[in-house]
């Protein structure tokens, strides 16, 4: 099927999110819409799937003019989507969510249970997009729940498929899977439409990239075209692509762990009895500490206990020689912790406050912001204006809900928050999850500039590039524990082993301390 938008227009008030776009996806064509956050992509095709009517423009299918002013006229003229918050009912089987509007049914109306199962695993096994038809949603990692969405989409006979930024809570391996599927779903005459920001990602897979900024078409480039290329097209200037810094300069200890044990959490591969087991490590004013690891293994539990967000069962936790075991998220915040949560909409955000109100969600009850029970609103607008401004956070009025900015404008919110006061130490948990290269640049200089004035900064990535990009000492964790201490210089391969559990031992997550001169062999703590 032949796909063309022509002069496709979507205005919100004042704002054009949609300025007069022309797009035409091939039959059996990977197209990428390639983007920063806020460009414009995801409300193109909402716009297309009819959640959002333009407000100029018009649709061609093979020829024919053509509306959608429902999801349901989209779906039946073969357009499926799978968004970025996967639209899925968690307490339904993987068969309930995939038939869910099309039911399969018996003669008197009941529920056929057996034919549905059975066109689940059929399509499933089809396209190796294997599930179980049986499984809850909420039992199933967020990889499989991505292919259940495709599968709903497939059912519904769906012969152009957007995928709105289907990396973005995906491991690594986990994207090479989908990036299987999506080359047997080209190779089978289907056309997807692939929304990212990440350069690398479109380049591997896409047949053609199309270029949004700001609202328009600013460009249509083959997937030869270089990252300085495409980075320009996307922000509109040159883009650092490889962090900058000097080589570390250490100082006194700012974090001491010790045998910090957390009891087992939603987030951890497998039944490990402590997702978090008895981890050892230091971290030094003006250095980075890059904690890597395949996700799950302890990670998410490990920053949540150094804030304060999890209880420990055994172990210390010492900010500047102050045990902060037992304090308080807020006493940790208070004593000079800054926090960059994994998940920035549930757990770093009220999205529904104002911006300005989001900056000072830390400090809201203390001077110059409140005074006994009045809040100091003056002083609150005229901070958030400023800090607006330092971080670049594009919105339109310091009182806009937080929860319509894009992903990128929502992490420099937090990330205006807790550096914007003095801090001792920086959690980062996954900090540029889900950013274009612009974001991603901005905010790792910020990190690096916080390490050059004399923070001590703890950096979780599942990005393996970015840890390297970032770290003076890298930890990999696995299975609760630290199998290894090692310095940037070391090979991917190397760390992949300790990833995956190689040269583990009983003394693992004890050793800690600051960069050894011998790559292979972890430090001794200090």
């Amino acid at each position: 099927m032949k796909l063309e938008l022509r002069g496709i227009t979507k205005r919100f008030g004042s704002l054009t999110a949609n300025d007069h776009i022309d797009l035409t996806v091939l039959p059996g064509q990977i197209h990428a819409l390639l983007g920063e956050n806020g460009a414009g992509k995801t409300t193109l095709m909402n716009v297309l799937y009819g959640l959002l009517q333009p407000d100029e423009g018009e649709f061609i299918l093979d020829g024919q003019p053509t509306a959608f002013h429902s999801p349901k006229d989209a779906i039946n003229a073969g357009i499926g989507m799978v968004h970025q918050h996967f639209m899925l009912v968690p307490v339904f089987t993987v068969a309930e969510n995939i038939t869910l509007g099309v039911e399969r049914t018996h003669a008197l109306g009941l529920l056929d249970r057996r034919r549905t199962r059975r066109d689940v695993r059929e399509l499933s096994e089809r396209y190796g997009l294997h599930v179980d038809p049986d499984a809850l949603v909420e039992d199933i990692p967020v990889g499989v729940q991505q292919r259940v969405e495709i599968v709903k989409a497939l059912l519904r006979e769906a012969r152009v498929l957007i995928l709105d930024e289907p990396t973005a809570v995906l491991t690594p391996g986990e994207t090479e899977d989908l990036f299987r599927v999506m080359r047997e779903l080209k190779a089978g005459g289907t056309s997807i439409i692939f929304i990212s920001h990440k350069l690398r990602e479109v380049q591997a897979i896409a047949d053609t990239i199309t270029v949004l900024r700001r609202g328009k078409v600013v460009g249509e480039r083959p997937p030869t075209a270089s990252d300085s290329e495409l980075a320009l097209l996307m922000v509109g200037r040159k883009v650092e692509l490889r962090v900058t810094k000097a080589p570390a300069q250490p100082g006194d200890v700012v974090l001491d762990v010790a045998g910090l044990t957390v009891p087992t959490g939603d987030h951890l591969l497998t039944d490990h009895p402590a997702a978090v087991d008895d981890v050892s490590f230091q971290v030094r004013a003006g250095e980075i500490l890059g904690i890597a690891g395949v996700q799950g293994n302890g990670q998410t539990e490990l920053c949540e206990a150094l804030m304060g967000l999890l209880p420990s069962v055994a172990g210390s936790v010492r900010l500047s020689g102050r045990d902060i075991t037992s304090a308080t998220p807020r006493d940790r915040l208070r004593a000079g912790v800054g926090y960059i949560p994994e998940d920035r909409q549930e757990d770093g955000l009220v999205t529904d406050f104002s911006v300005a109100d989001n900056l000072i969600l830390d400090v809201y009850d203390r001077p110059p912001f409140a005074s006994g029970l009045s809040l100091n609103l003056d002083a609150i607008r005229s901070t958030a204006v400023k800090r607006v401004a330092d971080f670049d956070i594009r919105t339109t009025s310091t009182s806009t809900p937080t929860g319509t900015l894009s992903g990128g404008n929502q992490q420099k919110v937090i990330l205006a928050r807790e550096i914007g006061r003095d801090v001792k130490l920086l959690v980062a948990s996954q900090p540029t999850r889900g950013l274009d290269v612009g974001s991603i640049e901005f905010v790792h200089r910020r990190i690096v500039e916080q390490r050059d004035q004399g923070v001590a900064v703890v950096i979780v990535s599942s990005e393996l590039d970015e840890i390297y990009a970032l770290a003076d000492r890298i930890a990999v964790m696995y299975e609760g524990r630290i199998t290894g201490f090692r310095p940037p210089t070391t090979s991917a391969e190397e760390l992949g082993l300790l990833m995956a559990g190689a040269g583990t031992g009983p003394d693992a997550g004890t050793q800690a301390g600051a960069a050894s001169d011998s790559p292979g062999e972890p430090t001794e703590p200090v």
